[in-house]
C-alpha cells in the first residue's frame, strides 16, 4: 500500500487510508464540512460508508442532488451540470492501478468529466477491491466487474419502479476516463481497507 500511495502522490493525488467504513466517513466529513457546494457522482461506496446520508442531512450546503425522488429528467440533467462546477465533487472509482492511475467508465459521463475538470476539489472514496496491478487490469475490471454489477443494479431499480430494464454494456459504460495526474491539492483519495462498492 505504501508504494501505491507514493505512486498516487507522484501523480498529484492526495491519499488517505482508512481501516474501515467508520474511519472513512470521519475522514470524508472533514472535506464535506468545508465545502459550500457539493456535486455527486453515483457511487455505491459513498452510500455504504454512510457519506451520502450525511451529505443529504446537511442543511448548510448547496447540494446538487440529481438523485432526488420526483424530479424531472430536465432537472436531473441541470443538477448534473451544476454539480460539475461545485466546490467539492464526491464520488467513487472503478479501478486504481498500482502505478497510481484512475480508471473509470460512465453512462452519462458527468462523473468522469468531473474527475477530469470542473469542481474545485474532488473526493474519491474507494475500497481495496478496486486496486489492480496494471492499466489493462483496470479496464478489464471496469468492463467485467463494475459494469456488470451496475447493469444488474440499475435494471433491478428500473423494474422496481415499473420501468423497462434498458441498461446494458452499450449504455452503462460507454464513456471512459484514464487519469494519471492532477493539479496538486485538487483530488483527494480515501482508500478503505475493506471491499466496497462495485
Amino acid at each position: 500500500m505504501q508504494k501505491l500511495k507514493e505512486n498516487l502522490e507522484q501523480n498529484g493525488f492526495s491519499v488517505y487510508f482508512a481501516q474501515d467504513k467508520k474511519e472513512a466517513l470521519l475522514l470524508s466529513k472533514s472535506f464535506v464540512d468545508k465545502a459550500p457546494s457539493i456535486g455527486l457522482g453515483g457511487s455505491t461506496t459513498v452510500v455504504e460508508i454512510g457519506l451520502l446520508n450525511y451529505i443529504l442531512d446537511k442543511k448548510d450546503i448547496k447540494l446538487y442532488n440529481q438523485y432526488e425522488n420526483g424530479i424531472s429528467m430536465q432537472e436531473n440533467t441541470k443538477r448534473r451540470r451544476e454539480g460539475m462546477l461545485a466546490d467539492l465533487y464526491v464520488c467513487g472509482c472503478n479501478a486504481i492501478t498500482q502505478n497510481g492511475e484512475l480508471v473509470n467508465a460512465d453512462g452519462s459521463g458527468n462523473r468522469v468529466a468531473a474527475q477530469i475538470f470542473g469542481p474545485k476539489k474532488l473526493l474519491i472514496i474507494v475500497g481495496k477491491n478496486k486496486i489492480v496491478p496494471t492499466l489493462e487490469d483496470g479496464f478489464a475490471r471496469v468492463l467485467e466487474t463494475a459494469a456488470v454489477k451496475n447493469i444488474n443494479r440499475m435494471n433491478a431499480k428500473a423494474q422496481e419502479a415499473g420501468k423497462e430494464p434498458k441498461y446494458s454494456i452499450n449504455n452503462i459504460a460507454n464513456k471512459f476516463a484514464y487519469i494519471n495526474g492532477d493539479e496538486i491539492g485538487r483530488t483527494h483519495i480515501i482508500i478503505v481497507d475493506k471491499e466496497l462498492g462495485f
